[in-house]
């Protein structure tokens, strides 16, 4: 049979059918295998042509398509992750047969905890984390139905089946403000690298990222106010190249007492980041010593005040600094519009084009939440009785 050649041990097709030249891989070194495989798929074009029947395609070729049309987009690995699994059960279901039954087994095994072979146990991801996942198959099966067209000019999927997400609310894990008691003991048990950086975060509401990969270049005197203030440019990489600032604006960081404190000790660390780690910028905060340091601070809270520690402080998280951050301005009594530009937050009144006047009143509103004691802004956490 003509129309096939081997290469790398795998026999492939190449071949003229109805004047239209089709070429792919038969996925076999079986001569005879990718012989029948080559008379199923014309049969399959012959169908098309003469017929009209529609291709049957399936998830795998929809998600790769999906992955080379949207490459350049800057969450194009999340997506590229969540896909990967999510071919693992439905990478060989067609189109027309993905539905909530179809996503069932995957659902399943992503929220089931499992025993790995080293005898440690690993939860099952959190509903929003599934949840993200189904939404990149609505997205890939909306291009189906609406953009994708074959040869015909038929869409590849006659419409969007309606797919059922998660509840997340119950579910998902609430933030957790810090008092600062709370904040003192946890701060005293990180390393030093780290404690600068959660000081910082939590007197400017930054990003983990942008605390991260902060460098000196984005620093800006304002000399009448005998200060200065950061702004992160929209195209900023956060753990990728392309991951960008969350709202795709730039982004500015303002300093309080305590905040200017900190970048002052770090002038002349490093000429690029202002919190290097061994000489280069770390790729996250939430690693295994703020992991033990929070288990160590809830035991000594717990000595301290004889009674366990809130499980929100037991599992705080790298952004409950940037809500704490929030609690805080909001308690002090700082206006939402001020608040709002003090956490880089999507703002349409706020631009990065501000007077002295604005920036001064900006630095004295992040001031209002600069001490590290009783003196701040009473913030009282209304907190069910546990148990």
């Amino acid at each position: 049979m003509t129309g096939i050649y081997k290469k790398g041990g795998i026999w492939q097709i190449d071949k003229v059918f109805r004047g239209q030249r089709f070429r792919e891989s038969t996925e076999t070194g079986d001569r005879e295998e990718a012989e029948q495989y080559l008379i199923h798929r014309l049969e399959q074009l012959r169908q098309e042509k003469v017929y009209g029947v529609r291709q049957v395609r399936t998830f795998s070729h929809a998600a790769a398509r999906f992955l080379t049309e949207f490459q350049d987009q800057p969450s194009i690995k999340l997506s590229a992750h969540h896909l990967s699994q999510l071919i693992e059960f439905i990478g060989e279901v067609p189109l027309t047969h993905i539905d909530d039954q179809a996503l069932a087994p995957f659902i399943k095994d992503r929220l089931a905890t499992k025993k790995l072979d080293d005898g440690t146990v690993k939860k099952g991801v959190a509903n929003r984390t599934v949840n993200i996942s189904i939404e990149r198959v609505v997205r890939v099966l909306t291009l189906c139905a609406r953009k994708w067209r074959d040869d015909e000019m038929r869409p590849w999927l006659d419409s969007v089946p309606m797919l059922t997400k998660l509840e997340e609310k119950k579910s998902s894990r609430k933030p957790y403000p810090m008092s600062w008691e709370e904040q003192s003991i946890l701060f005293g048990e990180l390393p030093a690298h780290l404690q600068a950086m959660a000081l910082f975060k939590v007197n400017t509401g930054c990003r983990e990222q942008e605390v991260c990969k902060l460098k000196w270049d984005w620093e800006i005197a304002v000399p009448e106010l005998g200060a200065s203030v950061f702004l992160i440019p929209a195209d900023f990489g956060g753990r990728n190249e392309r991951s960008g600032v969350k709202n795709g604006d730039e982004r500015l960081v303002v300093l309080n007492n305590v905040a200017k404190s900190i970048i002052d000790k770090q002038r002349g660390i490093s000429k690029e980041w202002v919190f290097p780690y061994n000489g280069t910028a770390m790729h996250r905060m939430n690693d295994s010593a703020w992991k033990k340091a929070r288990v160590r601070a809830a035991k000594l809270w717990q000595e301290k005040n004889l009674r366990p520690a809130h499980p929100g402080y037991l599992s705080i998280r790298i952004h409950d600094l940037k809500h704490t951050f929030g609690r805080r301005l909001r308690a002090a009594g700082v206006t939402e519009e001020d608040r709002k530009a003090l956490l880089g937050h999507k703002n349409g009144s706020i631009t990065s084009h501000y007077s002295g006047a604005e920036l001064g009143q900006l630095i004295e509103a992040a001031n209002m939440v600069s001490a590290t004691d009783s003196r701040g802004p009473v913030l009282t956490i209304l907190k069910r009785r546990q148990g």
